[in-house]
């Protein structure tokens, strides 16, 4: 994800859903020294945890001044990670990106991708990048980095059930009972 966006010290980035994968996002944005970092989510357990996990602010999506606080605390985003998949979110998401800006698309969809104000997106020279799972490189380098203990993803684990509990695990992950990041299921 870094890689993908070649996400450099001090760039000011937005983070669009901080459930499992966003909030290691958060974690890892803040190693390689991004900032602020701003995180969105509409679930305010999320946004807590989000801030728990680094992040500079945390911020409603239903709020109408989103972009408007957005600008004032970063100038406008370098980077902006889509990881909740939803159009809605990747419209919000270009709207307050900086010039040569860009959008990485970490959220999985078959919707269709548009961006509303084209010409503005082209004048301001921004980009769209796909992002998919990581190298093999990548996952050595995360397990080296928990290895070391500068990183550290157990505070993303909300709990470890039987395998025989699967389906409940995934009920509570859809309906986002108990507030759940990561659910483990031991066999």
């Amino acid at each position: 994800m870094t890689a993908t966006a070649g996400t450099r010290p001090a760039q000011a980035v937005g983070v669009w859903g901080t459930g499992g994968l966003g909030a290691h996002a958060v974690q890892l944005l803040r190693m390689v020294g991004a900032a602020p970092i701003i995180a969105i989510d509409p679930l305010p357990a999320a946004r807590d945890r989000a801030l728990e996990f680094g992040a500079d602010l945390a911020l409603d999506p239903d709020d109408p001044a989103l972009a408007k606080r957005v600008f004032a605390e970063s100038g406008g985003l370098a980077v902006a990670f889509d990881f909740a998949g939803v159009p809605a979110v990747r419209e919000q998401a270009v709207g307050c990106l900086a010039p040569q800006g860009k959008l990485v698309l970490v959220g999985l969809t078959d919707q269709p991708l548009t961006i509303t104000g084209g010409t503005r997106f082209s004048y301001l020279q921004q980009q769209v990048l796909g992002h998919y799972g990581s190298l093999a490189v990548h996952v050595e380098e995360l397990v080296a980095l928990v290895r070391r203990r500068r990183l550290d993803f157990s505070r993303s684990v909300s709990g470890v059930l039987p395998l025989a509990s699967a389906a409940d695990a995934v009920d509570r992950l859809a309906q986002k009972k108990g507030n759940p990041i990561r659910l483990i299921l031991r066999p």
